[in-house]
Order: structure tokens, then sequence, then C-alpha cells
């Protein structure tokens, strides 16, 4: 569920910085709402979802995910041009996301928390 929780942050992001550009400077009303509204939801749940997530693991997805679709969403909808470097710093980016996904600090920290979770999980079924 806390992936979903962080899903929904993502997107929310997503929506919010779309919105910062069509906002332009918070110059217009609805636009502006919309980016409040938007962040507002994405840090509600990116803090829900870092309550079982390790921080640096949700972080890392959050922000490399949120690069990544955003980067494809200023090229697709707003027209922006990408150069050879914008993707290859994209791409070294969402390197860096994956590596701390496999091997960051915050592994050990999940597994453990999902092995006493199953260990209680099993506790409780015998229990009955």
């Amino acid at each position: 569920m806390s992936y979903l929780y962080l899903a929904i942050a993502i997107i929310g992001e997503l929506v919010g910085t779309s919105l910062l550009k069509a906002s332009e400077g918070f110059s217009k009303l609805y636009p502006t709402i919309g980016v409040i509204l938007a962040f507002i939801c994405s840090f509600f749940f990116l803090s829900i979802a870092i309550k079982t997530i390790p921080l640096n693991t949700a972080y890392a997805l959050w922000s490399g995910l949120g690069l990544v679709a955003t980067t494809i969403i200023a090229v697709l909808i707003w027209k922006e041009k990408i150069n050879v470097a914008s993707v290859t710093g994209v791409t070294l980016i969402l390197i860096g996301v994956v590596i701390l996904n496999l091997f960051g600090p915050g592994n050990d920290e999940a597994r453990n928390n999902d092995k006493a979770s199953e260990s209680s999980t099993i506790t409780e079924i015998k229990s009955k």
C-alpha cells in the first residue's frame, strides 16, 4: 500500500509541476490553485509512504521518476526541446535511482521490516 501512496505522490508532483508551467509565474489563478493543491496532495501522500518505505528509497523514486516523467511531459505537452546532454543527465539520475533502490542503505531496513511483518503474521496465524 505504501508504494501506491508513493505513486499518488509522484502523480501529484507531476500535475503540480505541469500546472506550475501553466500558471505563468503564478499570474493565472486556476493553475496557481491547482499547483498548491497538487503539491499538498503530493507531500501528504509522500509523508504517508515514508512511514514504511525508507526515506532515501522513497525520495529517490519520487524525485527520479518525477524527473523522467516531467521531462517527457515537457517535450510532449509543452513542446520544449531536449538535447543529448539533457538525455544523458536524466539517464544518469535514473541509473542512480536504480542503484539506490537495489543497494542503498535503506534496503536492509526494508527487508528487516518485511521479515518482521511476515513473522508477526505467521505468529498470528499459529495462535488462532
